[in-house]
């Protein structure tokens, strides 16, 4: 993130965040207009905390992004990159304005801080709580600049037991063996980088990792980050993310949530941006739908996988095209779920045995792969483990099931509705996140 202000963290434009983004925001302006969405920060972590002095300054720093806006240049650049993103949606996007006052931030001082908090000490520990509630096609860009700039305030008033030694070097040997290995692999870290200028570094070392290696068989396909995919001239990539199954599944029905999905998704994007996440109420519900309807296994270019265990999802999808008489050699599947090199290469050896193609979404473990200093290097230093994500549409609950079925997201009521709509076992072992 760049500092347009002498203290606060701010997106560096519009287009600082991830392509799914705009591609959603398209897809929710054409189909629910005006339709209510909500969002909830949750920070998985229970034993680390912010403190007053880094929620005070990124209370700051999101008043401040009322002030951003996409720029001519963006837009004439988004119009040749991203030719599927209409005239009438640029126009929205040009007229797009955060607006701070859809959102509802606390802090919450743990019980052995609250006096300290009373007393206006900064060093105070606590909780941070994000609530964002507007139209759906306003609230849906918050995530990204919320996580991003909350990530970076972090790091920067809370755990400062790092530094950037070393980290270029780290990318660029990274990129040097995905590429080597034959590895298609894009960028996907905004969400919870470091900071700004780490993932800047990260650009740039694996697009010279890249250039060094102009024999290699793999390649940087991109990043999923717009304003870098601008400022590098490199394709922007991404596919639909959870929410737009969850906001989906909520105002349409679940029994056939993932093919309603679908089918309007492709009615916005006809001919691109057909990889489809599966994950949403489980991969095997997923499947359920994709079988009983042909068309999406032969239109739609693959699929993508993001929780549970990631080595027998193309096995299991192998079966599946094959039950339905598409040749799987033709399909590709996109692996994003906290990815680091030696698994990007174990999953591109079962990939090529088995005969699918494949890339990588490689987020986290390249955007805030640091170590302590205090360690001498040794120990790790912790990324915020934390999501934002879609709450309700027009008053009604989302929820999320995934392939760590007892690892839930959402109200928990619903949350036991779709499992029992898709056959899925409620177990005492089941963890709702709410």
């Amino acid at each position: 993130m760049s500092d347009t202000l002498s203290d606060v963290v701010l997106p560096a434009s519009l287009l600082d965040t991830d392509l799914y983004k705009f591609t959603m925001q398209q897809a929710v302006l054409a189909h629910f207009p005006g339709i209510e969405g909500t969002y909830k920060f949750t920070h998985r972590d229970k034993d680390v905390f912010f403190t007053r002095e880094c929620f005070d300054l990124f209370q700051r720093s999101v008043s401040h992004l009322k002030e951003i806006r996409l720029k001519e240049e963006e837009r004439e650049w988004l119009a040749k990159a991203c030719p599927y993103l209409k005239p009438s949606y640029l126009d929205y996007l040009s007229s797009y304005r955060f607006k701070p006052s859809q959102l509802r931030i606390r802090f919450e001082p743990i019980p052995q801080d609250a006096d300290k908090d009373v007393q206006g000490d900064g060093t105070a520990r606590g909780h941070i709580r994000i609530d964002a509630t507007g139209p759906w096609q306003e609230t849906i860009l918050w995530e990204v600049p919320l996580m991003a700039c909350l990530s970076e305030i972090y790091f920067r008033t809370v755990d400062k037991d790092w530094n950037y030694d070393g980290q270029e070097e780290q990318a660029y040997e990274k990129a040097k063996t995905l590429l080597t290995a034959g590895c298609t692999f894009s960028e996907f870290g905004t969400r919870r980088r470091r900071s700004y200028y780490a993932q800047d570094l990260v650009m740039r070392s694996i697009l010279r990792a890249q250039s060094d290696s102009p024999d290699a068989p793999g390649k940087v396909s991109g990043t999923s980050n717009m304003h870098f995919a601008m400022k590098y001239n490199v394709a922007p990539v991404g596919t639909i993310a959870h929410e737009w199954f969850m906001g989906v599944g909520a105002l349409r029905g679940y029994p056939h949530a993932n093919a309603t999905a679908l089918k309007l998704w492709e009615e916005v994007y006809p001919n691109v941006l057909q990889i489809a996440l599966t994950d949403t109420f489980s991969t095997e519900a997923f499947y359920k739908d994709f079988l009983a309807d042909p068309h999406f296994a032969r239109q739609w270019t693959g699929l993508r996988q993001d929780s549970g265990d990631p080595y027998v999802f193309a096995p299991r999808a192998k079966e599946i095209y094959q039950q339905l008489g598409v040749d799987h050699t033709t399909k590709t599947i996109i692996f994003s779920d906290a990815l680091n090199v030696e698994k990007a290469l174990r999953l591109k050896k079962q990939c090529d045995e088995i005969g699918f193609k494949c890339a990588f979404g490689i987020g986290t473990s390249l955007s805030n792969d640091f170590k302590k200093v205090s360690s001498g290097g040794k120990e790790k230093s912790r990324a915020l483990n934390m999501v934002i994500k879609l709450s309700s549409v027009d008053g009604k609950p989302t929820v999320k099931i995934s392939d760590e079925i007892t690892k839930n997201t959402g109200d928990p009521a619903t949350v036991r509705l779709v499992k029992e709509i898709f056959g899925i076992p409620i177990t005492d072992e089941d963890e709702v996140i709410h």
